[in-house]
């Protein structure tokens, strides 16, 4: 039996890629039409939303929200992939370093920022994924972007390893703050351990692990109608309303900022829709008549 059209909330492994994870999940859910939003590197660990069926189309939705992680970086120490996956190419002592200059160093990487992606990333550059070119030998220069980080605290210090909390927008590399925490510093710094806690409103109460998902996948499912409901302000529809949209006609403006989910009368959700040019206008459809 198919698993039905909804979100999995799957805790990752560390060792695993996200593509490993889809296809464990296709073969569970005995469908080919799964796939993920949010991709997490393989040595990170947490919360991995994958979507099946419809829920697919809201994917590339869900990865524009705020994201949560705990991560660990090493001062003292700069590797090629800024994590503890890569090659060390500097070392310096950082015994020096006290508290109050790393929570001066975090202050500083809080709020809307500009940053410089890791170049062993999934940035393409002209249609080429940076990490790829990296690997073949090219030294890549990647152009900074616009995140928010609105929370970079402090939790816990053992020597010269840092525990801290993160949340920021999607787009934003923990790698990097870690690279650039150690370069305000003066010693260098890389990550050494990353558990995504967060994204949008599911968290780790909800994620499930493979092993779980082994036993009882269609249980896990988040269904297509309470994901949108979760994730998306709501608007319900009349009757004719809902007919007119599941066709992909417009309709009066809600008023509403951004996507919001417009849902039948009989409390399934019809699409995604936003207020644009003087009307509410389909993002998403999710049930044509």
């Amino acid at each position: 039996m198919t698993a039905p059209d909804g979100l999995l909330v799957v805790d990752k492994p560390a060792g695993w890629t996200s593509h490993d994870v889809v296809g464990r999940v296709r073969r569970l859910a005995r469908t080919r039409k799964v796939g993920h939003a949010g991709t997490l590197d393989p040595m990170a660990t947490g919360v991995l939303l994958l979507g099946i069926g419809r829920a697919t189309r809201l994917l590339g939705h869900l990865a524009l929200t705020s994201k949560t992680y705990e991560a660990t970086v090493r001062l003292g120490a700069t590797t090629v992939t800024d994590d503890a996956e890569g090659e060390v190419v500097e070392v310096r002592d950082a015994s020096g370093v006290d508290d109050e200059a790393v929570r001066a160093g975090l202050a500083a990487l809080t709020g809307p920022i500009s940053q410089v992606p890791s170049a062993v990333s999934a940035v393409k550059v002209d249609g080429v994924r940076s990490y790829a070119r990296v690997r073949s030998g090219e030294a890549v220069e990647l152009a900074a972007r616009p995140v928010v980080v609105s929370r970079l605290d402090l939790v816990a210090r053992r020597g010269d390893e840092l525990d801290v909390v993160v949340d920021c927008s999607s787009g934003t590399y923990v790698r990097a703050l870690a690279r650039d925490l150690g370069a305000s510093l003066g010693v260098g710094g890389h990550l050494t351990a990353l558990r995504r806690t967060r994204v949008g409103p599911f968290d780790l109460s909800a994620a499930r692990t493979l092993d779980d998902l082994a036993e009882a996948t269609d249980d896990a499912v988040v269904l297509l109608d309470d994901a949108v409901a979760a994730s998306f302000p709501r608007r319900d529809l009349d009757a004719e309303e809902a007919v007119a949209l599941s066709y992909g006609k417009r309709l009066a403006p809600s008023g509403a900022a951004g996507l919001h989910g417009a849902f039948a009368p009989d409390g399934a959700c019809v699409a995604l829709v936003e207020d644009r040019d003087g009307a509410a206008r389909p993002t998403v459809v999710f049930r044509p008549a």
